[in-house]
């Protein structure tokens, strides 16, 4: 039986864990500071994986490590940029249908 282990969901469990041991905000500006700390996060988390795929192709070219695990490492990589750019492709998108909304 061939199974898909490409992707890693361990790195999103905890994430989902904490936020729902997390209490919910009462006020808007805590639901936006909340907002703010979770995107936060999330670019780190980006960057870490992109940093990671960098050092795993400089261990690759000192011999250290497998091609095929430089090509996952810079694959998830890169699926977190995409995931993230579509993100901001849709909060871009959301904010222009909002000042578009005529009052």
């Amino acid at each position: 039986m061939i199974q898909n282990n490409m992707f890693n969901t361990q790195g999103i469990q905890p994430l989902q864990m904490q936020n729902a041991s997390v209490s919910k905000p009462s006020t808007p500006a805590e639901t936006i500071e909340s907002f703010g700390t979770y995107l936060q996060e999330a670019l780190g988390s980006v960057a870490a994986q992109e940093s990671q795929a960098h050092e795993m192709s400089n261990q690759f070219l000192v011999g250290k490590v497998n091609v095929d695990q430089v090509m996952i490492a810079s694959e998830q990589a890169l699926l977190g940029l995409q995931l993230t750019t579509q993100v901001r492709n849709k909060v871009v998108e959301a904010y222009q249908e909002i000042m578009r909304t005529q009052l």
